[in-house]
């Protein structure tokens, strides 16, 4: 069933242009059932069993696992909800195209977040890049190519280097069907192929969250996308690289992860305040949503690297609300965009007075971004700012709390601006939004009262992913601990028999040289001492004839 929910969408999109071009009613609601029957067999199926096939042996054994399951089956969950939504309000030229690439994206995005082996993860991760690389060029309102490729660029760059580490780790472990596996089954890696490896994950998936200074191809992209594919991209696939660092690195790699907290803290940080700051000035209404990613964003690298089940909780709280709002955000600026031929905050004004649902729409998604109590934003920023204050990160904590006060700035800025004040006299006036449109964005809405207010489950799938990590570590600390005996035992071993070795040559008689006569056949005891053991190192021995003679 699980091969199901990643190959029938990517069929569904290659065979969806054999459809005539005219037909593209069919197409658009052809790709929001498929979304939504995803949707309802994973929403129904929340403990199916993995399924698994093996297709490679050499150079490691990798295979095709793939299982729902812990933090990977709520994404799934909003990446369903997301596109089936995205599409239910799509009108762009090609639609049947389009819709086609947004099938696509979602089968490779299922395969990334319910791949239980590395190789196959690194394939998905890469072949995500596609559809949204071929709709920058198609579909780009500037006709540009520079932000297709610089996408293109940047992401791949960091898909080659999770491959390259991917088959490192496959190399030393034998194996890359390990995210599935039991801890402390894996073998210990040492700290020197660990560092490598860890930095090829980490570099991936810091390009692909973004943080800065790795964060310049994710607002051109957002602003150039069509506003059903940025819903998606924003919602899910940003967080591709925050799951990678806490299914992958945090359970395979807990050393170096912990060694790079404070560099991760620094990234956060800056990525958090950076990005709240331009989205202030921002006039461009989706590149205010595009930097409020990359300040959210930034605040989940700070929990994750916190180790706190707390703050981690919220980490993942805080990647689904997000999911939701920065969804419903970009929905609902695509359709101001459509309505008003612009999203320029200085061209805009009094929308509100018009069109009350948009407004209203636009507001209940304002307010989540903000943080407002009782919606799932404010659930994801408490539990994170908690963990993180009681990890010991006093000052990190604090700092938080600006950037969080700033969205509060930079959403009402947005909201006020499009939908309150005087109408603008030469912007186009059309009707509200349809029913449609309104059936649309109602599961979003609905979502995010509905995890503001219970958070509790979503937060509960990270305490498995803690307990791996902290047997992983433990296993690797005892691992290192029994290595560190068995050389001392060695040493110790190794002195004894020299002392044995220097006793019985005192005991033998001299040449006349002063070198001890060594029989050819020695014996098996020399008084009541046993002293085979030092004839097993013929170094030993030599050395000890070579101090006797001296």
């Amino acid at each position: 069933m699980i091969f199901a929910l990643i190959i029938a969408p990517i069929v569904a999109g290659v065979l969806l242009v054999l459809v005539p071009r005219s037909a593209e009613a069919f197409a658009k609601w052809f790709g929001v059932a498929l979304a939504t029957i995803v949707f309802i067999i994973v929403a129904l199926e929340p403990h199916a069993s993995d399924e698994s096939l093996r297709w490679l042996s050499r150079p490691f054994v990798a295979n095709f696992h793939v299982g729902l399951g812990g933090i990977g089956y709520w994404i799934v969950l909003l990446l369903a909800l997301s596109t089936a939504c995205a599409l239910a309000v799509t009108r762009v030229p090609r639609q049947r195209d389009f819709v086609a690439q947004m099938l696509v994206l979602l089968g490779a995005m299922t395969g990334l977040f319910v791949a239980r082996d590395l190789l196959l993860f690194a394939l998905f991760w890469d072949l995500m890049l596609i559809p949204v690389f071929l709709t920058l060029i198609a579909w780009s309102p500037t006709r540009s190519t520079a932000t297709a490729w610089r996408y293109l660029v940047y992401n791949l760059v960091g898909g080659l280097a999770l491959l390259l580490a991917t088959a490192a780790y496959g190399v030393v472990q034998g194996t890359t069907d390990v995210l599935a596996a039991n801890p402390s089954m894996l073998a210990p890696i040492s700290p020197a192929w660990a560092f490598w490896i860890f930095l090829g994950f980490a570099f991936a998936f810091l390009i692909k969250t973004p943080v800065w200074p790795l964060h310049t191809w994710m607002p051109l992209t957002y602003a150039d996308l069509p506003a059903p594919m940025v819903a998606v991209v924003s919602a899910v696939q940003s967080k591709a690289g925050l799951y990678g660092f806490i299914v992958v690195t945090s359970v395979l790699l807990p050393g170096p992860m912990h060694g790079a907290a404070p560099a991760m803290f620094v990234l956060g940080l800056i990525a958090l305040v950076y990005g709240a700051l331009a989205a202030l000035v921002q006039d461009d209404a989706k590149r205010v949503v595009a930097y409020s990613s990359l300040s959210h964003l930034g605040l989940i690298v700070l929990a994750i690297f916190s180790f706190n089940p707390i703050a981690l909780g919220g980490a993942v709280v805080y990647i689904v609300a997000h999911g939701l709002f920065s969804a419903g955000l970009f929905i609902v600026l695509g359709e101001v965009e459509r309505r008003e031929d612009t999203r320029l905050l200085s061209r805009l004004g009094g929308l509100g007075a018009r069109n009350p649902k948009l407004a209203g729409g636009l507001t209940i998604l304002a307010l989540a971004t903000l943080g407002l109590p009782g919606l799932c934003g404010f659930a994801g920023e408490i539990l994170i700012l908690t963990g993180v204050y009681r990890a010991g990160f006093v000052w990190p904590a604090v700092v938080a709390l600006i950037p969080i006060i700033i969205a509060a700035a930079y959403m009402l800025r947005v909201l006020q601006g499009l939908m309150n004040g005087p109408e603008v006299a030469d912007v186009p006036q059309r009707r509200d939004m349809t029913p449609l449109e309104m059936l649309a964005l109602a599961p979003l809405v609905i979502a995010i009262v509905l995890l503001g207010v219970n958070p509790g489950p979503v937060a509960a799938s990270s305490r498995a992913l803690t307990s791996a990590a902290t047997a992983l570590a433990n296993v690797q600390t005892q691992s290192q601990s029994g290595i560190a005996y068995c050389k001392q035992a060695l040493l110790d071993q190794r002195r004894n028999a020299m002392e044995r070795a220097q006793r019985y040559l005192a005991s033998l008689p001299r040449d006349v040289n002063g070198r001890p006569i060594v029989p050819t056949a020695q014996p098996a005891t020399i008084g009541s001492v046993q002293e085979p053991s030092c004839l097993r190192y013929p170094d030993v021995m030599a050395a000890a004839v070579k101090a006797t003679a001296k």
